[in-house]
């Protein structure tokens, strides 16, 4: 197990290589030039170019990108083009809310998608299964931001139950959770019906009855146990889909995360911060694939690392 922990971890590397070159080139073929959006649309030709001068974005795509790699190795990522501040500055700050609003999401979706996935698997083809289904179908097709300015019409114009935006106590983040998790939940809940009914069919399952073992024991600790290898897939899968959403919900819950960070640098063309970020999310995203695969392990010990 550990030398397969750190064969992945090496080969992290060569991976967020390849995305920060690709993440550089996107970043520069956005339409739009930084150095005039801090001028002014005022200013003439000669501000501009000695501002693009001052942010080095005279230099050559190789340079820039040499000077980019290298901050970020030795923990200089640079400083904003918009505001001037060092970039690990504007990010240590936002961190945090994104964190919380990601920990809460997943953990609502897992305990809720696994929970509504059993019981649709234990009750196949009755009411409670169609049910299932349905909250399921709905909330994979819902878009986000629909269902982020529902509930807030809902439960803080019209009870006044909990805060309309912002993060400043726990209450704020359940809409935003609730908002970012019920994609996962229903796909969660999909898969997890999906995998416990192959399995509710095995012959070890019929075995297990034939010895008395009252169905709560069958179903939780031989059938479910077995589910979740295929369930710990579609976490680590839609842990992407969580960092993508995360974007869209801090915009519409004006929740001062990473994701805020990002779209407001975009519209800048705020380089060095959008670039950072972007790496920052895809690093989460690998070492979480990482872990994924190590609970393989731990809900299957029938699997080996090499």
């Amino acid at each position: 197990m550990k030398e397969y922990i750190i064969k992945r971890l090496i080969n992290v590397i060569p991976i967020m290589f390849v995305v920060s070159v690709v993440i550089f080139l996107f970043i520069h073929f956005i339409p739009g030039d930084p150095a005039r959006m801090v001028v002014g649309h005022d200013a003439d030709i000669q501000e501009v170019e000695l501002m693009r001068e001052q942010m080095g974005l005279n230099d050559p795509y190789p340079v820039q990108y040499k000077n980019f790699i290298v901050g970020v190795f030795t923990g200089n990522w640079g400083n904003s083009l918009k505001t001037g501040l060092p970039v690990w500055d504007m990010l240590i700050p936002r961190v945090k809310p994104t964190l919380l609003l990601a920990l809460f999401s997943i953990t609502w979706s897992v305990v809720v998608g696994i929970t509504i996935g059993v019981l649709a698997a234990v009750k196949r083809g009755k009411i409670l299964d169609y049910i299932v289904m349905i909250a399921a179908a709905s909330g994979i097709s819902v878009p986000l931001f629909w269902l982020g300015l529902m509930l807030m019409q809902i439960f803080s114009v019209q009870l006044g139950w909990l805060p309309t935006t912002g993060v400043s106590c726990l209450k704020g983040y359940i809409l935003p959770s609730i908002t970012l998790g019920a994609g996962i939940t229903a796909m969660i809940a999909r898969y997890c019906r999906s995998a416990m009914i192959e399995i509710l069919r095995e012959n070890y399952i019929r075995m297990a009855r034939a010895k008395g073992l009252s169905e709560f024991i069958v179903v939780n600790k031989h059938a479910l146990r077995n589910a979740l290898v295929d369930v710990i897939t579609i976490v680590g899968l839609q842990f992407g889909y969580l960092l993508a959403g995360s974007v869209l919900v801090e915009t519409v819950f004006a929740i001062p995360g990473l994701g805020r960070l990002l779209i407001d640098s975009i519209l800048f063309r705020d380089y060095t911060v959008v670039q950072t970020v972007l790496l920052l999310f895809t690093f989460q995203f690998i070492i979480v694939n990482l872990v994924v695969d190590v609970l393989y392990g731990v809900f299957n010990p029938k699997i080996k690392y090499e």
